[in-house]
């Protein structure tokens, strides 16, 4: 750090990281110790990012656009092309694109979880995610029956269906920026990490994630800035959309209750109990076997080739837990050995909360609950790296760490790809896939480990300007005083 820094309490990247150091070269060097900063009138921080956040979800709708490509068949109509493995050579592939016809969502008449329909083996199946992720797709595609319904430039509707779905969750990424820079006050720049990331490019619209990203961000914003039973709804509508907005109420919980401060934490679980429960119980009544379609779904599927499990079998010819199963039979001893896995995970954080010097940070503990959930689950769908992005970049603000693993991790869709295509038709073999996912997994083992290390060694972690942590609801006075020493005034007692 320089002697003499522009503005006390603002961290600054350029005299702080390396990577950020050798970049700001292009546009002239680190800034300048006598360079007066907060006081742009417009090209704020929070703007700065934002921008950076726009770029990077355009970059992914260009990597995304090769699959939203038509062609006329020989009878003369448009068709998707998705010939010749179109969707894995261009490295485009979506879970919207299929979805829309597979779900029946083209079809104004169906509603989720009320209408089935009949796969490839004549089983009855239903809308396969939770409620809110569900709804959100059927209000997408009731967009795309009225934007077809115009006298506007159009497509296919499935083209038109995914823009639409793409607009949104880049308006949710957006969001979860403006929470990860509302969160730093003095370390705004942190959120570039967020609105830069190659995962965003890669898979911000590969499937719905980042709804239940930008409700998990938006949650712990409102828990830190003191309004529980909002933070509660938000965590509970996220339990709604994707189920690990739940798991942040675990450290929230456990934090509660090493500070001996449990009112905002039972505020914020009722809250998240209560809406979680009031979008579930009307579906699950009017629709139990729609609604339980999620479960049934997670409880009979194998491991999935991203999973731990997977590679593991794969490279030792190992035959798993359950051995050799047949269509739609449960994978029981898999499904134990992950939930006890998971149980023991949440044991180590009960038992890292109780012997750290002091309360550690609530962000810290959410990447490792998240993270312990994604290696010892049984899915680990590329997209699900989302999840961690925020969370990792609010618990280990280590710029080079970072980009190191999101790269990586970004670029594990690259053999998953061409391993769909197959060797026959020149693609890979799953030994370049699964070593990747290994690769991956280590690294965030790595991260992990170093996480764990601030916890018990917090004069090692950066966030903790103030000795506290910026996440946690602090009482109103005391947070007068630290917001004073921020912007270098001197605090008054009485």
């Amino acid at each position: 750090m320089r002697s003499s820094d522009p503005r006390p309490g603002r961290v600054i990247p350029s005299w702080t990281e390396p990577i950020v150091a050798a970049a700001s070269r292009v546009v002239g060097g680190p800034l300048g110790r006598h360079a007066m900063v907060g006081r742009a009138a417009f090209w704020t921080p929070l703007r700065v990012v934002l921008l950076l956040a726009v770029v990077t979800l355009a970059l992914g709708w260009f990597a995304k656009s090769p699959c939203l490509q038509q062609y006329r068949t020989p009878d003369g109509q448009l068709a998707l092309d998705w010939q010749n493995n179109r969707q894995y050579v261009a490295m485009c592939y979506s879970d919207t694109v299929p979805l829309y016809s597979i779900e029946r969502l083209d079809d104004p008449t169906a509603v989720p979880y009320r209408d089935a329909w009949t796969d490839g083996s004549g089983a009855r199946r239903f809308m396969e995610y939770p409620v809110l992720t569900g709804f959100y797709q059927w209000a997408a595609a009731r967009l795309t029956d009225a934007w077809q319904s115009l006298a506007l430039p159009s497509a296919l509707s499935v083209v038109v269906y995914f823009d639409i779905v793409a607009v949104g969750l880049a308006l949710c990424w957006l969001v979860a920026v403006w929470s990860v820079v509302r969160l730093r006050p003095a370390r705004p720049w942190d959120a570039a990490l967020v609105a830069i990331s190659p995962l965003v490019a890669v898979h911000a619209f590969t499937n719905f994630d980042a709804l239940a990203v930008a409700l998990a961000c938006g949650g712990m914003l409102a828990f830190g800035r003191r309004r529980p039973i909002l933070a509660g709804v938000l965590l509970g509508l996220g339990g709604a959309a994707k189920l690990y907005p739940l798991l942040l109420l675990l450290p929230i919980v456990l934090l509660a209750v090493r500070r001996r401060e449990a009112a905002a934490a039972v505020r914020t679980v009722g809250a998240a109990a209560v809406v979680w429960l009031a979008v579930n119980l009307p579906v699950a009544l009017a629709w139990p076997d729609g609604w339980w379609e999620f479960v049934r779904l997670n409880r009979t599927r194998p491991a999935d080739p991203d999973s731990l499990y997977y590679a593991l079998s794969y490279f030792t010819g190992w035959a798993g837990f359950d051995g050799h199963l047949g269509p739609d039979q449960a994978p029981n001893t898999l499904n134990a050995v992950s939930a006890s896995l998971l149980v023991a995970a949440c044991a180590g954080l009960v038992l890292l909360v109780a012997k750290a010097p002091r309360p550690p940070r609530l962000a810290s503990l959410a990447f490792l609950i998240v993270a312990a959930f994604l290696l010892v689950n049984k899915v680990w769908s590329p997209q699900y790296s989302l999840w961690l992005v925020p969370l990792a970049v609010l618990a280990l603000p280590r710029w080079r760490l970072l980009l190191g693993w999101m790269v990586l991790d970004a670029l594990v869709w690259v053999p998953r790809m061409f391993y769909y295509v197959g060797p026959a038709d020149k693609g890979l073999p799953p030994d370049w896939f699964l070593g990747a996912v290994l690769a991956r997994d280590a690294m965030v083992v790595l991260l992990a480990v170093l996480v764990v290390r601030s916890v018990l060694r917090p004069d090692t972690d950066p966030p903790r300007t103030d000795g506290d942590d910026p996440d946690w609801p602090v009482r109103r006075a005391s947070h007068r005083v630290v917001r004073s020493v921020a912007v270098g005034q001197s605090p008054r007692n009485g």
